[in-house]
């Protein structure tokens, strides 16, 4: 080999007809990764590596009498290689070139554009889903949609909704759809008890859970692994139905593809759930409200572990709920209670429900209290189901609680489940036309302009005689209360008076 193809840029090798080595370059030596073994005579089997097709080796079975190119990937040198055979007489030359960075810029670019198809295809898709919802005016037709909408697509297996049972921590399955299989029947199967379902965590946490080699999991229950294995699905994402700070339900997407949901995906369902959650929350107010007629049960409650009914026999004082504030997973309670007693309510009130207690004013005739308690209670389970409280009393050892709920609420469910899980009777049902009253009204129209977190915090700031003269709250007693600072407080305290007489002078204008 003479210098000029010594020097070349490119592999160069010099071979007999029949595939023996005569000599080899430097460049070449480089790219077969040889190092200083002694190529010269070796046959070009021996030389060259192991690639699918063997086509470098294939092209020597017989002597080679036309030119020839191909280029191949080889595994053990992690290189693509560019092959070209240029027979000449008794010698036959393989140049080679490294188009490795080329190959792998190329399935970059690839990799993008199908990314990219695929993202377009998504966004239609939850566009189309998030359109639908509008639409959706019950719990049963949001999941519905969501299910139709994502389980007969071709991106996704299936997908199913679902919620938490009424009264127990059992997840319930309310709609699915997509390919019928194997994988659907088991996650069904672990729905009930502490079966290890991503769903189960998306709810407790939630945030949405992205399983990736479901059929390798160890945080899923063994049958489901199984099924998925047999059914061909590998990944999923569970996101939860969030309105404000609560948590609805979980919508759970199966998909074929190992790496099916990307980061600006799981975004994009992440906006899904947050629509879909608060899709349900005014499906659940929009039946109250619109209602003609609501549904008025009366609880009969003897829990003794409940804390208001306990405190309310410990210290023989009658306790009167004035104003109930959901806050995420607590409640920030506002209570009258007779006579002199309100500190020693409050020392009364103790246990792993109650979060915070607070005097907020007192005298000979009365006094009242603001009371933080876990949404595990009594009025933490009524108010999480879509029940509005009407009034709340508790007085030697019992408590009477009136609640309302729109006629197409599950009423019979939602009654079984409290008394099932707390000492308690209905004692009253009835059905009854809502008054129609200006004040009313009012509501309506202001709540179509506040934010969940404004009128929450105008609502405590209320309760707590944050307006009264004196204040009988500080600004940074309410803000504690609602876990929030002072300057937040202030500035939703702020923007939502601003709306009050905003709508105040529309109104009588």
């Amino acid at each position: 080999m003479n210098d000029r193809a010594r020097n070349a840029p490119i592999g160069m090798l010099d071979l007999t007809p029949d595939g023996t080595v005569r000599d080899l370059n430097p460049v070449a030596r480089e790219l077969l990764d040889l190092g200083a073994t002694d190529a010269a005579g070796e046959s070009i089997d021996t030389v060259f590596p192991e690639s699918v097709e063997a086509r470098v080796p294939g092209a020597f079975e017989t002597p080679p009498e036309r030119e020839r190119s191909f280029d191949a990937y080889y595994p053990d040198l992690d290189r693509w290689l560019d092959v070209s055979l240029v027979p000449d007489g008794d010698t036959v030359y393989l140049y080679l070139r490294d188009r490795t960075e080329q190959r792998r810029t190329e399935r970059q670019l690839a990799d993008a554009r199908e990314d990219v198809d695929r993202l377009t295809v998504t966004s239609e898709l939850i566009a189309d889903v998030l359109g639908e919802l509008v639409a959706a005016s019950t719990r049963a037709e949001i999941a519905e949609t969501i299910c139709a909408q994502l389980g007969e697509t071709a991106l996704y297996e299936f997908a199913w909704v679902g919620e938490r049972a009424v009264g127990s921590d059992d997840l319930v399955m309310r709609a699915a759809a997509g390919v019928d299989n194997r994988t659907l029947d088991r996650i069904a199967d672990e729905l009930d008890g502490d079966g290890r379902v991503p769903e189960r965590r998306a709810i407790e946490s939630g945030e949405p859970e992205t399983v990736q080699s479901l059929g390798e999991a160890d945080a899923v229950a063994e049958p489901i692994r199984r099924a998925a294995f047999a059914d061909g699905v590998q990944s999923l994402l569970a996101v939860p139905l969030t309105g404000g700070e609560s948590v609805h339900g979980v919508v759970g997407v199966y998909a074929s593809d190992r790496d099916a949901f990307s980061e600006r995906e799981r975004r994009n369902f992440g906006t899904v759930g947050e629509m879909a959650g608060f899709a349900v929350t005014a499906a659940r107010n929009r039946s109250l409200l619109s209602a003609d007629r609501v549904v008025e049960l009366t609880f009969s409650l003897t829990d003794s572990e409940a804390p208001l009914v306990a405190a309310a026999e410990e210290t023989e004082t009658t306790l009167s709920v004035t104003g109930l504030i959901p806050d995420g997973d607590r409640l920030v309670c506002y209570l009258d209670a007779e006579g002199d007693a309100p500190r020693t309510v409050e020392h009364a009130l103790d246990g792993e429900a109650v979060l915070g207690t607070r005097v907020v004013a007192a005298g000979e005739a009365g006094g009242s209290l603001e009371l933080i308690l876990d949404d595990s209670t009594p009025l933490g389970q009524l108010v999480g189901q879509g029940a509005t409280l009407r009034t709340a009393t508790y007085d030697a050892g019992e408590g009477r609680i009136v609640v309302e709920l729109p006629p197409a609420a599950d009423v019979r469910r939602i009654a079984d489940a409290f008394t099932r899980v707390h000492h308690a009777t209905v004692v009253a049902k009835r059905e009854r036309r809502r008054e129609a009253t200006t004040v009313g009204e009012f509501r309506d129209a202001l709540g179509d302009r506040l934010t969940d977190r404004q009128e929450n915090v105008l609502r405590t700031a209320f309760f707590a005689d944050y307006f009264e003269s004196p204040r009988g709250s500080t600004a940074e007693e309410v803000a504690e209360a609602l876990g929030i600072t002072g300057p937040t407080l202030l500035h939703h305290l702020r923007a939502g008076q601003r709306k009050l007489l905003d709508e105040f002078f529309e109104t009588t204008d």
